[in-house]
Parts: structure tokens; C-alpha cells; sequence
């Protein structure tokens, strides 16, 4: 008798599950983001001068970027090989040890040369994670749901950024005003970092009742299994690979920039107080969690790729206006900046996940769609901000404009060629 697959996933399990495992991994990642700025370069990287101890803790934020796409080749073997469920399970504990483990680092002062050397370590953890949790979360959305609404169940697990987001950047504040500096420096910027662990045990449990999507279920039974998914991708789904990413290189752009550099920036040359700086952030974080649903529902009218072309266009736009706002002296004007930022921001990144995964069949789909998003996070995003911070620091605001607009113009152009094949879910 044929095989039949098994029964679908409950709605309520499969978008709170997606939901809550990304929104850990992006609270975890974000934590970093802001301690980065905030914490690091004093604690890690002591050096005479403040810009080139930023640089410095800026680039260790890089070396996630670098090692997620070894967590998507990792991860992402595993989950076409033997399922999303238990890929996602081992991808969100590998975040989790990574982010508590900062909590517990001594710093430069107590063991020298060794800090930022764990550090590092530890940042390459949290990468390894994410790289393995993005595609996997997307997956479970998008193969569990109706043909006509992949985007709008695909941009659950994309609303764990903003959510994340608001989780780490309101901690950090709720830490800066409850205690004194000398206080938040010695110990309170680790309690978000240890206190991580309980979001990664409420994802455990509940990542655990998941069964495996429909899409996969099936691939098993049709024998569709493929040896080395990797060598797959390579072999057979190259121009995929080579214009997904570069497709997806201006969303990375945009958020970093409107995150890390505005908010370093915001705090060294523009002279705003971190907690006003943070304070703008998360407001502007509404923005992106407001129109991520919007485009989604967009994209399942008009299409994916016709929706993030329509996004892409008017982030190119966007970069031009970079040093009129920035350069304003408003505080008005630098908030609906960042605001018009981070709604763009939610435009291109509702649909991306359910457009990169529509790339690639079900066999290579979890390594396909994690090392497109990934590799585009090396791109537009692992050296971001260190190279905004040179450009205005070097020439002006205006040229981290024209950076934005020249990444937006060749995801463009990527989005123009990629091919329009829809595989089967």
C-alpha cells in the first residue's frame, strides 16, 4: 500500500513555531548588534581612539555574517537530508549556548588578549545558528501553507527581526535607565544575554510538538532525495544561487544601516544620548514590523518578485536623501528618516523568504534558500557599517547614500534576470 504523507500541522503551531524560534534567534543577534555599539568597544577592544575601538567591536559583529553561510551548508544538508523539525531543534540550541556564553565572558581588563578572542568565538556561534534557523523557520511556514498565501504565511517567521528587535533594543534601554553607568558597564549589560536562555527553552518545548511540513513528507515519499544538497545547488541551481543573493543584498543594507551605523552615529557625531538614539530606534522598528504584513499581502496579489522589485527602486531613491536628513540638525527629521528606512525595510523583507524558497525544489530547498539569504548577508551587511562609518567619516553622509543606492541599483538588476521558474511545494 502507497505511503501516505502525514497530517498537517495545526495553523496556530506552524506560524507561532516559525514565529517564535526566529524571533530568539534575532533577539540573540541583536543584543549583540547593540552591545556592540554600546558595551564592547570600552570592555573588549580598550583602545586611545573611540572610532577605532567601534571598528574593532564592529568587526567582530561581522564574523556572524561570515560563518552563516557554514550554518546554512551545515544545517541545511541536514534539513533536505532528515527533516526541518530536528534541523530547526539543534540550529536554535546552537544560537542559544553561543549567546548565553557571552553573558559570562571576563573582559580585556581581566584576561587580556583571551576576551576578544572568546568573544569572537562566541559571535561565530551565533552565526552558525542563525545561518541553520532562517531557512528552516521559513520552510515551515511557507511548505505547510495555501499556494495563494506563501507570503503571508512566509512573513510570520520575517516578524521575528522586528520583534527580536524591539525585545533586545528595549532591554538595553530598560537596563540604561534602571541602573548607573559604572553598574550597566560591570554587569548589566549581561543580563539580556544570560536571561536569553529562557526564550530558548519556551522554543525548545514548543519547536518539539512540530511535525514535519507536507512539502518534505512528500519528497520522501517520491524518492526525490538528493546525496549532497550543497553539490546539487552548485551543479544544477547556480544562476539561483548567484542572483538570489545578490537580490537580496540591498534588504541586509538598508537594516544595518538604519540600525548599527544610525546608531552609532547617532551617538558619537550627531551628539544624541544613547538612550534617545535607542529610543528612535525602536520606535522606527514599529515601522518595519507594520509593513512587513502589508507587503506580504501585496506579494500574494501582485507576486513576490514584482513586489520586491517595486521596494528595491524606492531604496535606491532612498539613498539619495541620506545626508539631507542625517545632516538636519532635527531630531524630527532624523527620526522619519530612520522611520522611512526601516518601513522600506519591511516592504522588501516580508516577501523575501517565501521568494527565495519559490528558487528551489524541495530536495535542496533548506540549503538553497538559507545560502542565498546568508551570502547576501556577507554582502550587504557583515561589513556595513564599518564601511559607512569610513565613507561619512572620510567623505560625508552623502556617499553612505550613494553606497545604499549603487547596492539597490545591482539587487535591481539581479531581481530583472532571475529566472521565473515557481518549483512544486
Amino acid at each position: 500500500m502507497k505511503e501516505q504523507p502525514k497530517k498537517k500541522n495545526s495553523l496556530k503551531h506552524v506560524l507561532f513555531g516559525s514565529l517564535i524560534g526566529t524571533t530568539i534567534e534575532f533577539f540573540d543577534f541583536y543584543i549583540y548588534a547593540n552591545a556592540a555599539v554600546l558595551v564592547f568597544p570600552q570592555l573588549f577592544f580598550p583602545s586611545s581612539s573611540p572610532t577605532m575601538a567601534t571598528i574593532q567591536s564592529l568587526a567582530t559583529f561581522s564574523i556572524a555574517f561570515i560563518s552563516r553561510p557554514l550554518g546554512s551548508a551545515f544545517f541545511g544538508h541536514y534539513g533536505d537530508k532528515i527533516g526541518r523539525k530536528f534541523t530547526l531543534v539543534a540550529a536554535l540550541l546552537t544560537m542559544g549556548v553561543s549567546t548565553v556564553a557571552i553573558g559570562f565572558l571576563p573582559s580585556y581588563a581581566s584576561i587580556g588578549v583571551a576576551a576578544p578572542l572568546l568573544l569572537m568565538l562566541c559571535r561565530f556561534g551565533q552565526g552558525v545558528g542563525l545561518g541553520g534557523e532562517w531557512g528552516g523557520a521559513v520552510l515551515l511556514a511557507i511548505e505547510n501553507a495555501p499556494p495563494n498565501k506563501r507570503a503571508w504565511y512566509g512573513m510570520f517567521p520575517q516578524l521575528g527581526a522586528p520583534i527580536g528587535l524591539l525585545l533586545s533594543g528595549g532591554t538595553f534601554l530598560l537596563l540604561t535607565d534602571s541602573m548607573n553607568s559604572e553598574d550597566f558597564m560591570d554587569y548589566g549589560w549581561r543580563i539580556p544575554f544570560i536571561a536569553s536562555s529562557l526564550l530558548v527553552v519556551v522554543g525548545f518545548y514548543i519547536r518539539t510538538k512540530i511535525s514535519e511540513t507536507p512539502s518534505f513528507e512528500n519528497s520522501k515519499i517520491a524518492n526525490e532525495e538528493v546525496k549532497i544538497p550543497f553539490l546539487t545547488l552548485i551543479k544544477s541551481y547556480k544562476n539561483q544561487l548567484i542572483f538570489g543573493t545578490l537580490a537580496a543584498v540591498t534588504t541586509f543594507l538598508v537594516f544595518y544601516l538604519m540600525t548599527v551605523f544610525t546608531l552609532s552615529w547617532a551617538t558619537s557625531d550627531l551628539g544624541f544620548a544613547k538612550r534617545d538614539a535607542l529610543l528612535i530606534q525602536l520606535f522606527s522598528v514599529l515601522f518595519f514590523a507594520l509593513f512587513i504584513p502589508v507587503s506580504a499581502v501585496v506579494a500574494d496579489k501582485i507576486g513576490r518578485r514584482k513586489m520586491l522589485i517595486l521596494a528595491t527602486i524606492a531604496i535606491a531613491l532612498f539613498g539619495f536623501f541620506f545626508s539631507y536628513f542625517l545632516n538636519s540638525g532635527s531630531t524630527f527629521l532624523v527620526t522619519a528618516f530612520i522611520c522611512m528606512g526601516m518601513a522600506l525595510m519591511g516592504f522588501t523583507y516580508g516577501p523575501l523568504g517565501t521568494f527565495l524558497s519559490e528558487l528551489f525544489p524541495t530536495s535542496v530547498r533548506y540549503s538553497g534558500a538559507s545560502l542565498t539569504f546568508n551570502m547576501a548577508g556577507i554582502l550587504g551587511a557583515a561589513f556595513a557599517p564599518m564601511v559607512a562609518i569610513w565613507l561619512a567619516s572620510t567623505y560625508s553622509l552623502t556617499y553612505v547614500g550613494f553606497y545604499l543606492t549603487i547596492a539597490a541599483c545591482i539587487s535591481l538588476v539581479a531581481l530583472l534576470v532571475i529566472s521565473k521558474e515557481e518549483h512544486k511545494f
